[in-house]
């Protein structure tokens, strides 16, 4: 059984194994040992047993915005609807900690976000301060193909 539960200091290892490859690949961004303690508490976890098989975070921009970054599941275990309920979670932790507009999230698979009730949005539209600081560290950067969506809150 597939359990989500938040991430504490000692998950930091198995979740960047977890996405090694698809870093290589410049489809999610290196986060540091460091960056990933830092913001530890945004993170949550996907679960069988002791297993580590997807996880994402929800990292918040101003009171209006949120983001959901990083969501990843094993690909032995996708097509169970683990990305699913990782977004479902992220977003209803959102609403918990009365983020006021928009959940927003930049990705190679926008119909997968689309089918959660994500709306395509301009990137202009995406706070500056995100792109100074992530997506500058990117291996696309300036050329990026993602495509920036966003769930209303409000």
């Amino acid at each position: 059984m597939i359990t989500l539960v938040k991430a504490d200091l000692r998950d930091i290892p198995a979740m960047q194994a977890l996405v090694l490859s698809e870093i290589k690949e410049g489809v999610i961004l290196d986060r540091s040992e460091d960056e990933i303690a830092t913001n530890i508490r945004s993170y949550v976890l996907a679960k069988e047993g002791e297993t580590l098989v997807g996880y994402t975070a929800l990292h918040i921009h101003s009171p209006r915005v949120a983001e959901i970054r990083s969501l990843i599941v094993d690909e032995a275990y996708r097509g169970r609807k683990i990305g699913q309920r990782l977004v479902e979670f992220a977003v209803k932790e959102a609403k918990s900690l009365y983020v006021k507009e928009d959940v927003l999230v930049l990705t190679y698979q926008p119909r997968f976000f689309e089918k959660l009730g994500f709306r395509e949005i301009s990137k202009e539209a995406i706070p500056e301060h995100k792109i100074w600081a992530d997506c500058i560290k990117c291996i696309h950067f300036p050329v990026c193909n993602e495509v920036a969506l966003v769930y209303k809150l409000s």
